[in-house]
């Protein structure tokens, strides 16, 4: 069970879908709750947004004005004792969500911004972990630690959209530009956009970021609906008399962008 605090955000009625935004360091739950507000304006999806368990000096508990996933040693490369606690800690709150929900992977976008960024790929790329319906990566990277891999042979039907900016001078572009090659060699589909923002999200991305999100989940749906039928029919004319039950039911850049949407703060990764 995890032991993350997290902050939800209720959908207006029967969710369509979940979506689990992981903050950057140095900020909290709450930071990337306006683009949920932008992305999601209706309020069709469950929003879940956790807090990462570290503060700025590395412990889970010494006053600090944020909270971060790992500690940094080198840019692209967490430090692997903490990667691993907090990896964890998302690996059983993701779970216990797609169980109390009954809202599965395929129905479901990971996203992130920075340091989060980065966790959403650990825990949607991961081996051995469920294929969500996408990732959404904020000038972010795939993290490279010991005793962590990818698995883009599983993950293939997940979908990833990037956005980093040219400026960035605390996540170099060249991860994000590494990365969607990566991913589109391992088979995935990638909607890859460079801006010439700093180290935040750039507002004009977002609308972009809306629209492939949305059609992400429908193309996880269809995944979804189409592995039961699958199982529906492999079931055989004794269990003709219904379809099997599907895995889920039914930095900073300023204030500022479309429907007054913010941007996270600046951090470091």
């Amino acid at each position: 069970m995890s032991a993350l605090v997290v902050h939800e955000r209720e959908a207006a009625g029967e969710p369509e879908g979940l979506l689990v935004l992981h903050h950057g360091r140095g900020t909290d739950e709450r930071d990337l709750l306006a683009l949920a507000g932008v992305l999601d304006p209706h309020a069709r999806l469950l929003v879940v947004s956790p807090r990462a368990p570290l503060t700025l000096d590395g412990s889970p508990s010494a006053p600090s004005p944020g909270y971060h996933w790992y500690v940094v040693s080198r840019v692209g490369f967490p430090d692997p004792d903490t990667f691993h606690a907090a990896y964890r800690e998302l690996a059983a709150l993701h779970d216990e969500l797609w169980e109390r929900t009954r809202i599965g992977p395929e129905r479901t976008i990971l996203g992130g911004f920075s340091m989060g960024a980065a966790m959403s790929y650990a825990l949607g790329l991961g081996a051995g972990r469920p294929a969500p319906a996408g990732i959404l990566a904020f000038s972010g990277f795939i993290p490279t630690v010991e005793g962590w891999s990818a698995d883009l042979e599983g993950h293939r039907d997940v979908r990833v959209f990037i956005s980093h900016g040219r400026m960035d001078a605390v996540i170099d572009v060249d991860f994000a530009r590494a990365a969607a090659e990566r991913l589109r060699e391992g088979g995935l589909q990638v909607d890859y956009h460079e801006t010439e923002a700093a180290h935040r999200i750039d507002p004009r991305e977002i609308p972009r970021a809306g629209e492939w999100m949305w059609g992400a989940l429908a193309a996880g749906r269809a995944r979804g609906a189409g592995a039961t039928s699958d199982a529906a029919g492999a079931s055989g004319p004794a269990e003709a008399s219904g379809p099997a039950e599907a895995s889920g039911a039914g930095g900073t850049g300023g204030a500022g962008g479309p429907s007054g949407a913010g941007a996270p703060r600046a951090t470091s990764a």
